[in-house]
């Protein structure tokens, strides 16, 4: 039987290590798990009360707005100005979202369809990859990071990945996804280079559809920008903005697309088909916490720098060595030297089996990230800590 738009999607690796968790902890094994970005910190006790009083109101049992109730767009837009003095109109530039997942895939369909292409960074979260191809589309994809290349810089390297893909590629892409700071590699940018990125797309009539999913999760005072802080930005970019990391609500499924009023328009006429928007009593509850929990993702994001301290120190002490990440709550770390014989997802194996961590192989975000696992930085330090002593027996090599 053929199922059109899955039939071209890879197998989910992650499945095979979620599989081998399950059985370590059915034998009885305490399984140190950095593998699946799921925040462990509760979400802001005033939204959780709110969500929970307007739960008991009848009105908001109903069906409620596609594209999110007006106070809940008005929080969106308010925010923004005060994140990153962009202003916002709610009602022509900020559409209600399930999710950043459900947003951009969504998005992709009134972007893209067949013949069409979009350029996007390898590695990558697999819905950046798998979005444009459920449209219908083909994927360019540009190494996020080129170890070839004479800069360090990520955004030099993925610019110049992108204007050598625009230069040989037939048919010219419409759409360039991207994502700052990014997932899986931690790579940060400047706004300089979203200035770069903005010039780019004006130039060449493409849409630039940034991720922002860690906005708020820059470590040693470094602050992510908004694509839209760039001059002309709403002319050709739009932006994913959620409340998953910033405010650790990620069963809630809130997000937003704001930027270009045309796009947001086309999404809202598409979304009005497929939904009648999240449940009433969850955009009440997250209009709470954008409004009356405004300090809360200053406070996550120290837990995560705390956390971020904890493995990565842990791991250079038994000669692992990585790089602090700016930002993100991940650790992308290379397979170390006496273990590369391995893939990604026989190391990824590895370490569940003889140490019990769980990571993230490399090649389940495409081609480009095998060589790496990712750590998630959802353990506690005393967790990390013990993750730590695990791996200094299960991989003596690196001593």
């Amino acid at each position: 039987m053929e199922f059109r738009r899955i039939n071209g999607l890879p197998p989910y690796v992650f499945a095979q290590i979620n599989g081998l968790k399950a059985q370590s902890r059915a034998l009885g094994r305490d399984v140190i798990d950095f593998g699946f970005g799921n925040p462990d910190l509760p979400s802001p006790e005033i939204a959780v009360a709110k969500l929970a009083e307007a739960a008991q109101n009848p009105k908001n049992h109903r069906y409620s707005a596609s594209r999110g109730i007006p106070n809940l767009r008005l929080a969106m837009a308010t925010r923004y100005k005060m994140l990153f003095d962009v202003d916002l109109d709610p009602e022509t530039e900020v559409v209600t979202t399930i999710g950043a997942k459900e947003g951009l895939t969504h998005l992709m369909w009134v972007l893209l369809g067949p013949g069409d292409s979009a350029i996007v960074p390898s590695p990558s979260y697999p819905i950046h990859l798998a979005g444009p191809g459920f449209a219908g589309a083909t994927v360019i994809t540009v190494p996020m990071l080129d170890p070839g290349a004479s800069t360090s810089d990520p955004g030099d390297d993925f610019f110049d990945g992108i204007v050598n893909a625009w230069r040989e590629a037939t048919v010219k892409p419409r759409v360039i996804i991207c994502c700052f700071p990014h997932n899986p590699t931690s790579a940060c940018v400047d706004l300089a280079f979203m200035q770069r990125l903005v010039g780019f797309a004006l130039e060449h009539d493409v849409i630039i559809c940034h991720d922002f999913a860690y906005a708020d999760l820059g470590f040693d005072g470094y602050h992510p920008p908004s694509i839209l802080q760039v001059p002309r930005a709403k002319e050709c970019c739009v932006e994913l903005y959620t409340l998953t990391k910033s405010f650790s609500m990620a069963g809630w499924r809130v997000g937003f697309l704001v930027g270009n009023a045309e796009i947001v328009a086309a999404l809202t006429k598409l979304k009005s088909y497929l939904d009648y928007g999240t449940f009433q009593p969850v955009q009440i509850a997250a209009i709470v916490a954008m409004n009356e929990a405004v300090d809360y993702p200053d406070q996550l994001r120290v837990i995560y720098q705390s956390r971020r301290d904890a493995l990565v120190d842990g791991l250079h002490r038994i000669g692992w060595h990585t790089t602090k990440p700016r930002g993100s709550m991940f650790l992308w770390a290379p397979i170390p030297e006496p273990y590369r014989e391995m893939s990604s997802l026989e190391f990824a194996k590895f370490l569940i089996e003889e140490a019990d961590v769980a990571t993230s192989p490399g090649v389940g975000f495409g081609e480009g990230g095998d060589g790496h696992v990712r750590f998630a930085l959802i353990e506690n330090e005393r967790r990390t800590q013990q993750a730590v002593r695990n791996l200094r027996r299960a991989l003596p090599k690196i001593g």
